[in-house]
């Protein structure tokens, strides 16, 4: 099979994510990376390609240069993939899906609902495949978890409790680098820190494992670290359709969590117990208190599941691989997409449409803290 061509917007000198997704993107091979806007300073995005390879002429003073150029080559980028700070993804993505490239964007998706809606209508009338990152959908057990649930198997959920904790950004002074400073300017995340950075993934986690819809949210988002400006400790309520109830915590200051994403799940015929840091195992209780441990690489996980595990059992797969196992459902849908073979069944990756929602979520969370901490449904951010 001939090796796909991408770009990469993002990903420069010093740059963590930039790197963990190359390094995502080449775990199956399926891929080469061809052209980079690597950073808005020229000099450093020179640097970057010529480490990384790729040929001058292919190294871009700003995304829309590239975008243009690379639609027009014979020898084009078949997809981009956009690791800017947040105020970036917008313009970016409009960018790449007007000259009819395919994308890849981390989370969260935009700053607003509207920008959200014009990206998702943009990628459908091109025809175009829009991965957002959301990660940790990626590992086997999550992929597991989403297929029982799916099938019935847990019954009607009726609660769900989800927190993402850090301590990473505990103390006055201490801003986490290059990754924390634009986390925390309001210039560069869109006006929102830690339920922008965490709770997007919380949402999307809980969205995509259960199925579940948000109806309305009730939102308490502090700034509780000396010289902050945004929020770095968010409490959300939750309703869904269909009555079922939720509570999702993140921080960013919860000394001794380092990325604790949790979920917990409580249906009718009993529990799911999931922990992206414990990601190799889920924890299954059924309605009469057994306890059932499910290992990636073990028996009982979901074929459709089990077929993105890459190591034996016992020989532990973590963060890169779920991120490359995100990119390998996409790229196999745009080698689809190449041969005439593709439908839209064979996604299993977060779509354009999981990013929207996500923006909504944030976006409803900010007018709930707004407005006293009062309930908002989700349509008033349609």
């Amino acid at each position: 099979m001939k090796k796909l061509r991408y770009g990469m917007v993002g990903g420069g000198p010093g740059s963590f994510i930039g790197d963990a997704h190359r390094r995502a993107i080449n775990l199956d091979g399926q891929a080469e990376l061809v052209a980079g806007c690597f950073s808005r300073t020229p000099e450093k995005c020179r640097e970057t390609g010529a480490q990384l390879g790729i040929a001058l002429d292919r190294c871009y003073a700003t995304f829309d240069e590239m975008a243009k150029a690379e639609a027009g080559r014979e020898d084009g980028i078949d997809f981009v993939t956009i690791v800017t700070p947040n105020v970036t993804h917008y313009p970016a993505c409009k960018a790449f899906l007007e000259a009819g490239i395919h994308v890849a964007c981390d989370k969260p998706l935009c700053l607003t609902a509207e920008q959200a809606k014009e990206l998702e209508t943009l990628a459908e009338e091109k025809g175009l495949l829009f991965l957002v990152t959301y990660t940790y959908m990626g590992h086997v057990t999550a992929k597991h978890i989403r297929r029982y649930i799916a099938e019935g198997k847990l019954g009607k959920i009726r609660t769900v409790m989800a927190e993402y904790p850090q301590g990473w950004l505990a103390y006055e002074g201490e801003w986490g680098g290059k990754q924390g400073e634009w986390r925390c300017d309001p210039k560069q995340s869109g006006g929102v820190n830690c339920l922008g950075d965490l709770g997007t993934h919380v949402e999307n986690a809980v969205s995509m494992l259960t199925g579940l819809k948000i109806k309305r949210v009730l939102a308490k988002m502090d700034v509780v670290v000396p010289g902050r400006v945004l929020d770095d400790n968010d409490v959300v309520l939750v309703e869904y359709e269909g009555g079922a109830t939720g509570c999702y915590w993140t921080s960013q200051f919860a000394i001794g969590h380092d990325n604790d994403l949790r979920v917990r799940i409580y249906g009718e015929n009993g529990s799911i117990l999931w922990a992206q840091e414990e990601c190799e195992k889920v924890t299954m209780i059924d309605r009469d208190g057994t306890i059932v441990e499910r290992h990636r690489g073990g028996g009982g996980i979901e074929p459709a599941a089990a077929k993105y595990g890459r190591l034996p059992a016992g020989h532990t797969e973590g963060w890169l691989e779920s991120m490359g196992n995100l990119y390998r459902s996409f790229m196999e849908c745009l080698h689809a997409k190449k041969d005439g073979t593709f439908e839209p069944g064979m996604i299993d990756f977060p779509t354009v449409h999981d990013g929207t929602e996500g923006v909504r979520f944030v976006q409803a969370c900010l007018q709930s803290n707004q407005q006293g901490n009062a309930w908002v449904t989700m349509d008033e951010n349609a």
